[in-house]
């Protein structure tokens, strides 16, 4: 969806929330980067929990990859679970 709009155009804001601190978040944005995904925000919350954040925030739909940051997140927003891999 990106793709089809210039920068800065698209109705569709993607923002990176983890409740790590910096420098954890570069993976995740030299992934997001390699698959062509833009980042409008990133967000480091340093462990605080994330719903009421994402409610703040206003946001429309949330993924994560632990149950817990996922139970917390769909008190306020849309959530969607991502079975990590590892």
């Amino acid at each position: 969806m990106q793709k089809l709009y210039p920068d800065n155009t698209c109705p569709i804001r993607t923002a990176l929330v983890t409740a790590r601190n910096a420098p954890a978040h570069e993976r995740v944005i030299r992934t997001l980067r390699a698959w062509g995904i833009r980042i409008d925000e990133a967000l480091f919350l340093g462990g605080m929990p994330k719903g009421e954040f994402l409610q703040a925030f206003a946001a429309d739909i949330f993924f994560d990859d632990q149950p817990g940051h996922c139970e917390s997140a769909r008190q306020h927003v849309a959530t969607g679970h991502v079975p990590n891999s590892d």
